[in-house]
């Protein structure tokens, strides 16, 4: 019995703010700003006052009735709580009743492409589950939205499920991390208040650098062991996907790849910004609801994250 996905929510809001408007654009330094700008990211998608247990909680509201054996929640930048459990608050708010939950955490934007692997292998090994949610919620950590110098922080939710003989088909999945990065960025909560709170990077060269040099190799790698994984080549992939981080992305994987990421990513990159884990769920949606796909044809997905984090999917349609 093959797995895949049941049904796919995202949760947006109206407003957009642009990215030369926000609060926090006319403190930063020159560097800062032309990082800004050239971004990719044009406006913000904001959500106003909305914690984001609420706003997962609301995502899986909108799958519909569902009633999941297993409820994930890729972890936020920063937990709502502390001590308490934000996966039981979004299990509660969103009325689940027979859930087990718990959060996937210390992954950042690859969180998503882990969950749903780890999903299909809570499927696979128990028969009595019948089906997975996903959930995630994009806010800042803090009041500012440009993370420099990684991308511009737009608002936003997902929920999804994981199912036997759902579309489109988990194919062949990987992953790995790296632990000598899991300290290149913090945010040091305990000595300000949340709206004093500001993401540091221990170097920003590092980032640029040598954990662009490692993710080169490493996704390079992965896709090449997922599509043997499955049997296939490149040329027998539909379109390519990943997270919407900077516009200089694209053309850095493309590269490395031979093959296009698909325009989808750079549109919701310009119009939302950066939404975390929800990227990849997000474009993938709208890929599978553009009308460009047909059965049977392979999407690849890429996903990594600044804790130096991959992952690569190969689903079928």
């Amino acid at each position: 019995m093959t797995i895949g996905i049941g049904a796919i929510h995202c949760l947006l809001p109206e407003e957009r703010a642009k990215v030369v408007d926000l609060p926090e654009f006319g403190l930063l330094g020159h560097d800062e700003q032309e990082f800004a700008r050239a971004s990719g990211v044009d406006t913000v998608s904001v959500f106003e006052d909305a914690a984001t247990t609420d706003l997962a909680a609301r995502a899986i509201t909108g799958l519909g009735p569902v009633d999941p054996d297993v409820l994930m929640v890729v972890g936020a930048r920063s937990p709502e709580v502390l001590l308490g459990s934000d996966s039981g608050s979004v299990e509660h708010q969103a009325g689940l009743k027979k859930a087990f939950s718990f959060t996937v955490d210390g992954l950042g934007c690859a969180g998503s492409s882990a969950a749903w692997a780890l999903a299909a292998d809570l499927l696979k090994a128990d028969s009595s589950r019948e089906s997975v949610v996903i959930t995630h919620a994009s806010r800042p950590t803090g009041a500012d939205r440009i993370r420099f110098p990684v991308t511009v922080i737009g608002d936003g939710a997902y929920a999804m499920t994981m199912v036997r003989g759902g579309r489109p088909v988990l194919r062949a999945h990987r992953q790995e991390t790296d632990g000598s990065f899991h300290d290149l960025f913090r945010v040091d909560y305990k000595q300000a208040p949340w709206y004093e709170w500001r993401e540091e990077c221990d170097s920003a060269d590092r980032y640029r650098f040598e954990l662009a040099m490692h993710s080169q190799k490493r996704l390079g790698r992965l896709v090449r062991e997922v599509l043997a994984d499955a049997g296939v080549t490149i040329p027998q992939v539909a379109a390519t996907i990943m997270q919407n981080v900077t516009a200089s992305a694209y053309g850095f994987y493309e590269t490395l790849l031979g093959t296009p990421i698909h325009p989808v990513c750079g549109q919701h990159l310009s119009e939302l910004g950066h939404l975390g884990a929800m990227d990849v769920v997000l474009n993938l949606d709208a890929l599978l609801r553009s009308g460009e796909l047909n059965p049977g044809d392979l999407v690849l997905v890429l996903n990594n994250s600044p804790v130096a984090a991959w992952a690569v999917t190969l689903w079928e349609v």
